[in-house]
């Protein structure tokens, strides 16, 4: 992999990062509201130590830095975001190792790993009101758009408007997991607070891409 392949991680990796610490009080009101409100606290305790640790992360390679990012993680949040978002980041490490490079289809193939993680370890599927209704779906349009032969940039836009918009809808769904699941109907009517969440945060790097 390329050193290019390695900026472009860090980039996305830290972005994501200070978002969650930046946005601790937005995501805990989101999650507040039919869940147990700490949502926001648990992303931000834990991307803290990322960004705390971040010159002391092993850079061999792409798949290496996402596994010390992921074992950084595990170790500091609390709860089930703690085990999602580590299986997560370990699952984009291990499909990072199986390519050469960096591409639109490396980066699907990341996506995909990912969200598998996150249905794996937290039993969720699409349609029960999580984040992975907002990440699944964008991912399959990101994957349209490159098999297209759409640009970055508007593979990109693509990503961000379909995460922002599936996130959105999931207000229209009854939870079936975490916290939340036990408002049951109660649960319809407001979107899904890690959804959202993860809407913002590819907001955020997707609006600083092409400005480093």
């Amino acid at each position: 992999m390329t050193a290019t392949d390695l900026a472009d991680v860090e980039y996305v990796v830290h972005s994501l990062a200070q978002t969650a610490v930046d946005k601790e009080k937005e995501f805990g009101d989101l999650d507040a509201v039919v869940g147990d409100g700490d949502l926001g606290y648990s992303l931000a305790r834990g991307f803290e130590k990322v960004l705390h640790d971040w010159d002391s992360f092993k850079r061999d390679d792409v798949a290496t830095f996402l596994q010390q990012i992921a074992l950084a993680i595990s170790s500091r949040i609390g709860g089930t975001s703690g085990p999602l978002w580590g299986t997560a980041f370990l699952r984009a490490s291990a499909a990072a190792k199986a390519v050469d490079t960096i591409d639109g289809a490396a980066a699907v193939a990341m996506l995909r790993a990912a969200a598998e993680g996150i249905m794996a370890r937290g039993g969720a599927s699409l349609g029960d009101k999580t984040l992975l209704d907002a990440l699944v779906p964008a991912t399959d349009e990101l994957e349209r758009q490159l098999a297209a032969g759409a640009g970055p940039a508007e593979c990109r836009a693509a990503f961000a408007k379909t995460v922002r918009e599936c996130a959105d809808a999931t207000s229209t769904l009854q939870a079936r997991r975490g916290r939340a699941s036990y408002s049951g109907e109660r649960s319809i009517g407001s979107p899904d607070a890690g959804a959202v969440a993860v809407a913002i945060i590819i907001e955020h790097i997707i609006e600083g891409w092409d400005r480093r």
